[in-house]
């Protein structure tokens, strides 16, 4: 590794200096934007200063403090018309399009929004006592349900691509032609225009259904909380703590990377906001310390995509995940916890083989700023988030936690920083940030709502369900696979959300037919859709880096999948046994128990994957059978990390002792190979 102290000519050694990577916050997944001027802006200011305060009131039953009782159907709406409108004007509907005028026809799309959510959100009151949904609603409801509909698969395009509409549009449409014959298995109740358009935007299964549902309860608090500690300096500290504890390890500046992609996506939950934050600290300092370009992206990639899977602000799919299995987002966040370890765990594992077997070294600890000066600085982001995870986990407050945890970081941010204090410009910059990334996520998962609600409409889940347990044979391990591959193509075209939503209505039942843990089945979806975002030839997150890094674009998402090739199975993991996601009987006992096999089987399988075997050594010294060991490391170190027991057709005890009876000859005959290799090195080398 070249290092700053390596240099001659420098008289001492150089601090590291890291600023604020959230100076200029941009949370957007989408790159291509428009940054709304003069009034545009201080319309999306107000329009979201509406819906956090819109947020509040529904959660504290404040009842607008005047007595009123708002429906939660009213509610969605009015959040609807607050954010879906702005799509038009932030995300540009072509290529050509400009980013500095707005074209009259956006505008028309932001009236028509605006104009058919007010309708609709007047109207849902009276359409819940009548029944509408199911039919009778008068013309008007009609006519403003076809435009919101209209608007919304528009809105979809936008903010998801073409891909994310093709796969959507289809299945929103379905109910009108459901009893086709060629449809085969997918054959359902079919409905008129009228009754679908009833159906898709009054009832509570459609548009109005789980993924906004999540948005309303939990998902804004969260958001605001995650924007609020980024602006706070937040990201300063996290990085700087991650350069204290790792920067001196060998290959220190990627283990940096990784526990500070870690920590800032802890709470921001988004992939491409956390490569685009903590890349541009990390990536620079790992290419300085002799990581090649592309493996350098590849590790931040790897690295931030964990980002939607750590708790506890984790991406917007995990509370979309909480509204399907009806438990609280706390739940899920615990849920979390053992696969986001292992899934950090194997990176840092593979980063330390790669750094041994290439020889880089850490960073002079001279050139680190301090553990304890940077905790002085920051220390009251430790006491914001053990409340929000106390009120999270002990007081069972979910909708409520993010709202006290925010306002008592303001609280102590204004008393003891003065770097940070916020000001009425920081303030209009706090939601203006916030409004956009509401107005994203609106459109996606507005849109997928419509996606429950063509297969609610029809009820075809269910016979779905058989016909794919008829083809694995009932086979759940079969099924598994299928669903991973399944998800992986399908994240390769759509959002983390989105891909989940797909699986969770088409598979999930099938999995949970054979008698699989619920959670570890939606968690399982979920790891797999994230994995696309590393994957070839899409991996949003591997490109990203790559444009930092200075790399080529595919070249650092083939990277990407090798740097990350033990998290791909992990997922098998928890569904074998869901004590890893603390499901079933005494789940904490036996899920560190499992927890530290994992790790363990882990910790032979990236010494095979890279050449480099911690406690044993460069297994390029030996010689022909380099090969053979490390196959034989990696196969035994998966068995090691496989539970037993459930469908394995083999006890824990059993698969267990099959691991190490491969993995300790393996481990002696390198061992001895490559000391032998060593001892002979040495004594050429003597005169």
């Amino acid at each position: 590794m070249m290092s700053a102290t390596n240099s001659a000519t420098m008289a001492a050694p150089k601090k590291v200096e890291f600023e604020d990577p959230h100076a200029n916050m941009q949370e957007a997944e989408v790159t291509r934007v428009r940054m709304l001027r003069g009034g545009w802006r201080w319309a999306l200011v107000v329009a979201t200063a509406a819906t956090i305060l819109l947020c509040i009131n529904q959660q504290f039953s404040l009842r607008f403090f005047v007595g009123y009782t708002q429906l939660n159907t009213e509610y969605f709406y009015l959040l609807i018309a607050l954010m879906l409108p702005f799509t038009f004007l932030i995300f540009p509907g072509t290529e050509k399009a400009s980013l500095d005028h707005i074209p009259w026809y956006d505008v028309l799309y932001f009236v028509l929004t605006f104009a058919s959510s007010i309708v609709l959100m007047r109207t849902v009151r009276k359409a819940a006592e009548a029944g509408w949904e199911f039919g009778g609603a008068p013309t008007y409801v009609i006519v403003a349900g076809l435009i919101m509909w209209i608007v919304l698969m528009e809105a979809l395009r936008r903010t998801g691509g073409w891909s994310l509409l093709l796969s959507v549009l289809p299945f929103t449409l379905y109910p009108l032609f459901a009893d086709a014959r060629w449809l085969g298995p997918f054959r359902g109740t079919e409905s008129t225009l009228e009754q679908a358009t009833s159906y898709h935007v009054l009832s509570g299964e459609s548009l109005l259904g789980i993924p906004i549902q999540a948005f309303a309860d939990t998902v804004i608090g969260f958001l605001v909380f995650g924007t609020a500690l980024m602006m706070t300096g937040a990201g300063k500290f996290f990085i700087n703590i991650a350069f204290a504890l790792c920067g001196t390890f060998r290959g220190g500046a990627a283990k940096v990377c990784i526990f500070a992609s870690g920590l800032l996506g802890m709470m921001s939950g988004s992939i491409i906001s956390n490569v685009l934050t903590a890349g541009t600290m990390t990536i620079p300092v790992m290419k300085k310390s002799g990581f090649r370009a592309s493996y350098a992206g590849a590790i931040e990639a790897c690295a931030s995509t964990g980002a939607v899977l750590a708790p506890p602000v984790m991406g917007a799919t995990a509370f979309v995940i909480a509204q399907f299995l009806n438990v609280s987002y706390a739940e899920v966040a615990v849920a979390a916890i053992i696969p986001a370890a292992l899934y950090y765990i194997g990176l840092f594992m593979q980063v330390d083989s790669y750094a041994a077997r290439h020889n880089l070294k850490g960073i002079p600890r001279s050139e680190l700023p301090k553990v304890w000066d940077t905790i002085k600085e920051g220390w009251y982001y430790i006491f914001v988030i053990a409340l929000l995870i106390v009120m999270l986990l002990h007081f069972k407050r979910e909708s409520h936690a993010p709202f006290y945890a925010t306002a008592l970081l303001l609280v102590l941010n204004q008393l003891f920083s003065k770097e940070t204090r916020w000001t009425p410009s920081t303030i209009n910059r706090f939601l203006e940030v916030n409004g956009r990334t509401f107005v994203e996520l609106v459109g996606i998962l507005a849109g997928c709502g419509l996606l429950i609600g063509a297969f609610s409409m029809t009820g075809v889940v269910s016979s779905l369900a058989n016909d794919l347990l008829r083809i694995a044979g009932d086979n759940a391990l079969l099924l598994l696979v299928m669903c991973a591959f399944t998800s992986l193509v399908l994240g390769l075209g759509l959002t983390t959300t989105a891909c989940y939503i797909f699986l969770a209505i088409l598979v999930a039942p099938a999995l949970e037919k054979l008698g699989l843990n619920r959670m570890a089945i939606h968690m399982f979806i979920f790891y797999w859709g994230m994995l696309s975002s590393i994957t070839p030839p899409v991996a949003i997150a591997s490109f990203a880096a790559a444009g930092i890094a200075g790399s080529p674009a595919m070249k650092t998402g083939w990277e990407s999948m090798w740097v990350g090739s033990i998290i791909y199975f992990i997922p098998f993991f928890f569904v074998l046994n869901p004590a890893l996601v603390l499901q079933g009987e005494s789940p904490y006992f036996a899920g560190l128990g499992l927890m530290g096999l994992a790790a363990f089987g882990t910790l032979f399988i990236c010494g095979g994957i890279q050449g480099y075997q911690v406690f044993v050594g460069d297994l390029r010294h030996a010689g022909w059978l380099e090969w053979p060991l490390r196959v034989l490391l990696i196969i035994g170190g998966f068995v090691v990390a496989t539970p037993g027991g459930g469908i394995m057709p083999l006890s824990q005890m059993q698969i267990t002792s099959l691991g190490l009876a491969i993995l300790a000859p393996t481990a002696l005959v390198a061992t001895f190979l490559i000391r032998r290799q060593t001892l002979v090195a040495s004594q050429l080398r003597v005169p």
